[in-house]
């Protein structure tokens, strides 16, 4: 029987690939490497027949591997802004220059990158990268613990995280078959593929044709188009909760609309809670507060507490529908989701009539049930270095086959004219581009068994 071990660096790998049908029904040893706490590990296994588990050691990053790492992400993030000729890449070049140390740090790197700008320099820091994280005892450690489980088949949830680029060059001087997921459709400029797999998993042909120019060195072969299996939730009506449950639990109106606002991370979209203030206040101004409910999803790893002013200033008006996921620090990594949230989301999509937020992929998630989606579109006057015109310009909304793929909110005080437009309007938009950046929605789980070969 083949073993396959599973490297799930975040909570939204659990939730796409562990909750979904992924690794459902395998004849197939599982072994989960994982940093998860007791009661994430017990959660994942009630819905996936877990059959060994080794915790990874902790990653400490030698300077030489910053270097070196940070050195290839920007010297990428340059290739990529001419690759596609796109000057908003430079955006995801965000050092933290906390102090003198990283100042000079990242003053260095800046200064060396402009000296590697053909791709051939790019390729030998690759290979100098790959030499150096060898050397980390961290390397040693995960290699005997690969020696041990003696897995075929090493698959990754995420392409980016820190401790990858050890864990898969272990894997590779052992032999071992070793898969990654692009994380999500916005991810490939970025620059941030940390790790080298044999195999790459892909939403779409769009992100295989990205993936292949922005790193010719992988071969179109070791590239599959297989969906992602986040968006299968949607077609199982067993997810969705009994209407009367929903409401009730949650003190919704059944006789108002609801409007879904989906908050980002406070780096992505810092204003959210000022745009929340925003359509609270023009609802209530225009006497729509009768008319309409705003049930709030904040991001789920932000834990910041940042729209909780907001919130006390308008109960009647914003219900607060917080994800049911376990908090196990302040970092983006130690947040894990329960399987109930699943049902919270897919049950918010299914009743809510129309979602809103700064370019968010939950246009999407509400896309499978043919909801609306209404994108922000003007900026606040705030301090933060950030602009609606910026998000939009992103490489990945370059996939947008029209702007009448989405409704937009231009202006403060126009939402009540849009959203009263898109709650009516019989035809919704988003499935054209839907289609171009997310394909096999529907079979994405069977498809990556067969890469895998489960």
């Amino acid at each position: 029987m083949k073993k396959v071990m599973l490297f799930v660096p975040d909570g939204t790998g659990i939730k796409n690939y562990l909750y979904s049908n992924t690794f459902k029904n395998v004849k197939t040893d599982l072994c989960l490497a994982h940093n998860f706490n007791s009661k994430t590990v017990s959660e994942i296994k009630e819905h996936v027949a877990i059959t060994s588990e080794i915790v990874i050691p902790e990653y400490s990053e030698g300077i030489k591997e910053k270097y070196y790492r940070e050195l290839i992400h920007k010297c990428r993030i340059d290739s990529n802004m001419e690759l596609f000729d796109n000057p908003t890449i430079q955006k995801f070049y965000k050092p933290k220059k906390s102090n003198w140390k990283t100042k000079a740090f990242y003053t260095a790197i800046e200064m060396v990158a402009k000296k590697k700008q053909s791709y051939s320099s790019i390729l030998a820091l690759e290979a100098r990268y790959q030499d150096i994280i060898r050397m980390n005892p961290f390397y040693k450690k995960v290699k005997t613990a690969l020696e041990k489980e003696k897995p075929e088949v090493l698959f990754c949830t995420h392409q980016r995280a820190i401790n990858t680029p050890c864990l898969f060059a272990a894997a590779k001087d052992l032999g071992i078959t070793t898969i990654t997921v692009i994380y999500s459709w916005d991810n490939i400029p970025k620059a941030r593929l940390a790790l080298r797999a044999d195999q790459y998993l892909v939403w779409s042909q769009l992100m295989q044709e990205e993936l292949l120019l922005a790193y010719p060195e992988i071969d179109a072969s070791q590239i599959h188009i297989t969906g992602s299996p986040q968006f299968e939730f949607y077609l199982d009506s067993k997810n969705i909760i009994a209407r009367d449950s929903f409401y009730r639990n949650y003190k919704l109106d059944e006789n108002r609309k609801l409007i879904c606002f989906s908050g980002d991370d406070v780096r992505t979209s810092p204003d959210d809670p000022m745009y929340l203030r925003d359509l609270a206040e023009q609802l209530t101004k225009a006497g729509k507060e009768c008319e309409y409910q705003i049930v709030f999803r904040r991001c789920p790893v932000d834990v910041s507490g940042r729209y909780q002013e907001v919130i006390a200033a308008y109960p009647e008006l914003i219900v607060e529908m917080p994800p049911l996921w376990n908090v196990d620090g302040v970092l983006w990594s130690a947040v894990y989701p329960t399987y109930e949230d699943v049902n919270l989301l897919v049950s918010l999509a299914y009743y809510c009539h129309v979602v809103v937020n700064v370019g968010s992929t939950m246009a999407f998630d509400f896309g499978m049930f043919n909801k609306p989606c209404i994108f922000i579109n003007y900026n606040q006057d705030s301090h933060h270095n950030w602009s609606t015109e910026t998000i939009y310009n992103y490489q990945h909304f370059k996939s947008m086959p029209s702007l009448n793929a989405v409704h937009w909110w231009n202006e403060k005080e126009a939402i009540i004219s849009v959203l009263e437009a898109t709650v009516s309007s019989k035809e919704t938009t988003i499935q054209k581009w839907q289609q171009k950046i997310l394909n096999h929605s529907n079979d994405a789980s069977t498809r990556i068994k067969k890469v895998i070969g489960i």
